[in-house]
C-alpha cells in the first residue's frame, strides 16, 4: 500500500509538471539498449554468480522528466545461487526530473522501483548534483524508504572525463567511491566507506541512432565491513543502443 501510495503520488506530481507546461509543444526523446556482460554487478556486489547476463531497457524523456526501464536476464544457471538460466532476476522502473540550475549546476530527483526475484521488492528515492565543469564532480544520495529498517542510505561521489579519439569514437574514463549508511537491506547494516570503482569504455557511433559501447569496470572494497560483504570484481560488457 505504501508503495502504491507513493506511485499515486509521484505521477500526481508529473501530471501536474506537463499540465503546468501545456502551452509548450510536447516532445519526447529516449533511447533503447541491450548489453551482455560476464557478471551482473552492482554497487560492488556480483548478483549473478560470476556467470554472464543480458541487460537492456529504455528511457523516454520530455521537459525534464524521464522514464525509465531495465532488466537483467540470468544467461547461465547457478544451483548453488538460486539461478536459473534465462530468468529475468530484476526489473527497475525509473522515474526522474533532472533540472539545471543555471549553468553550473544540474540537479536530479527521482525513485527507483526494484521489482526481484526471489527477495522482496523495494524502492530508492535518489538525488544527484552535478558540476558543469571539468570532471563533471557529481555527488548522489540514495534512501531505501521502503524495505530497508534503519537510514537506509547510500551515497556516492564521481568523476568522468569524456575524450574525442577521432570521428564517431570517443573515450570515457570515470572513478566513485561510495559510503553506506545502515542502507541494512540492500548493502549492509553499517556505516563506513563502501567501494571505489575506476570504469573505462568507448562509444563508437555506427550511425545517427546507432551507438557500440565497450566498457570495463574495476571495483574493490574499502572499510573492514565492506569487505565482509563484497569482493574485488571486475566487470566486462559491450552494449548497442538506439537513439531517437
Amino acid at each position: 500500500m505504501k508503495r502504491w501510495s507513493v506511485s499515486l503520488l509521484v505521477a500526481a506530481i508529473l501530471s501536474v509538471g506537463l499540465v503546468a507546461q501545456s502551452g509548450a509543444a510536447i516532445e519526447v526523446e529516449g533511447d533503447a539498449y541491450v548489453g551482455v556482460f560476464d557478471k551482473y554487478l552492482w554497487r560492488g556486489f556480483d548478483l549473478s554468480g560470476s556467470l554472464p547476463v543480458v541487460q537492456g531497457g529504455a528511457d523516454l524523456s520530455t521537459h525534464g522528466w524521464t522514464l525509465g526501464y531495465w532488466s537483467n536476464w540470468q544467461l547461465k544457471s547457478d544451483d548453488g545461487e538460486g539461478l536459473n538460466a534465462g530468468e529475468v532476476t530484476e526489473t527497475d522502473i525509473i522515474l526522474s526530473y533532472a533540472h539545471d540550475c543555471g549553468d553550473l549546476l544540474s540537479v536530479t530527483v527521482g525513485d527507483i522501483w526494484y521489482q526481484l526475484e526471489g527477495a522482496e521488492d523495494t524502492n530508492e528515492l535518489f538525488i544527484n548534483a552535478t558540476i558543469n565543469t571539468l570532471l563533471a564532480p557529481t555527488i548522489s544520495m540514495y534512501w531505501d524508504w521502503d524495505a530497508a529498517e534503519e537510514e537506509g542510505l547510500y551515497f556516492t561521489f564521481d568523476v568522468s572525463h569524456s575524450l574525442e579519439m577521432m570521428e564517431n569514437l570517443t573515450l570515457n574514463l570515470g572513478a566513485l567511491v561510495s559510503y553506506n549508511l545502515h542502507s541494512d537491506y540492500s548493502i549492509g547494516d553499517y556505516s563506513g566507506l563502501h567501494n571505489v570503482e575506476a570504469s573505462v569504455g568507448l562509444d563508437y557511433a555506427l550511425s545517427e541512432q546507432f551507438t557500440i559501447s565497450p566498457s570495463f569496470v574495476f571495483s574493490t572494497p574499502i572499510s573492514s565491513a565492506a569487505k565482509d560483504a563484497i569482493d574485488t570484481e571486475t566487470l566486462a560488457g559491450v552494449t548497442l543502443t538506439f537513439t531517437f
